[in-house]
């Protein structure tokens, strides 16, 4: 089954770029042509792109390691959330707070209280407080939550990132840039390619086109999770035939030992020998002899 179709792409405007005057010359190289002062993206090298990051997702995901969605435009916001929730991954859609990369183990204590203020409003402990200080917490959650709710669970870096308009999300780009994380971005024709491990050229303001995107890489940690849960189900049944193989086995094993002992053999009578000396006759009564005479 194809990644992506040419259908697909030219239906979600993906070919379509911004004014010719606010190019990038380095995307040249990406782009087919211009019609009516817009430039046009060569799709055949989306495609292209598009099955390399799909093959870059499905290894990562198959090696153990996770895929950060970042997509904070108006347009993104909600496709970015869709796509990482269906596929059980982690995003930001919000705002990308400085450090979120490099200084991870400060975002770690962040996300810490999160959880800690989470706990303490299940548990009854907001009972036991004041409403102010329940108003506080509240609005602290909620802040935290917005910005940082799509890498709650997210306990260490990410093996990939995916991003939506490098422009936009700059400080993102130089951050994985630094840590030395993959980046897989959609790059319009006002955008710098380079830098970028994996450049997808195509538009990156449609929300069609950046949902299209978002659900292909979404697709390809799907099919990742699920190679990997077959495998998982394969090992287990190899289990149970080999426990089945050892049960069956146990048995003949253990009744073998009888089957190939022999009989015993019958006890022989034991042989008297008989002496020269006479046995004595046991001491008889007087009425059991008889008297004879010559």
């Amino acid at each position: 089954m194809a990644v992506v179709t040419m259908k697909n792409l030219l239906e979600s405007g993906v070919h379509f770029g911004h004014q010719t005057k606010r190019w990038d010359p380095r995307m040249k190289k990406f782009i087919f042509s211009q019609r009516n002062g817009i430039h046009i993206i060569d799709l055949q090298k989306t495609i292209v792109s598009i099955r390399e990051a799909y093959d870059v997702v499905r290894k990562t995901v198959l090696d153990g390691k996770s895929v950060l969605f970042v997509g904070t435009k108006k347009q993104a916001q909600a496709a970015i959330a869709k796509e990482a929730e269906r596929c059980d991954m982690f995003y930001v859609n919000n705002r990308w707070l400085g450090g979120m990369l490099t200084n991870f183990s400060t975002i770690k204590k962040s996300l810490h209280q999160l959880k800690k203020i989470e706990k303490m409003e299940v548990d009854g402990t907001f009972e036991q407080l004041t409403k102010k200080e329940v108003s506080k917490l509240l609005k602290e959650k909620g802040n935290l939550e917005k910005n940082l709710g799509g890498i709650k669970n997210m306990s260490e870096l990410p093996g990939v990132i995916f991003i939506i308009d490098t422009k936009t999300e700059a400080i993102a780009v130089a951050e994985a840039k630094r840590m030395g994380i993959p980046i897989i971005a959609v790059v319009d024709t006002n955008c710098n390619p380079e830098g970028i491990n994996y450049p997808i050229p195509g538009n990156d303001d449609a929300i069609r086109a950046i949902s299209l995107f978002t659900q292909i890489i979404a697709n390809a940690v799907v099919e990742a999770d699920n190679e990997i849960g077959l495998e998982v189900i394969e090992s287990l049944q190899e289990e149970e035939a080999e426990e089945e193989a050892v049960a069956t086995e146990a048995p003949v094993a253990a009744e073998a030992p009888k089957a190939a002992e022999a009989p015993k053999a019958a006890k022989a009578p034991v042989e008297i020998k008989e002496t020269e000396t006479p046995v004595k006759a046991a001491k008889a009564d007087d009425s059991d002899v008889v008297y004879t005479t010559d």
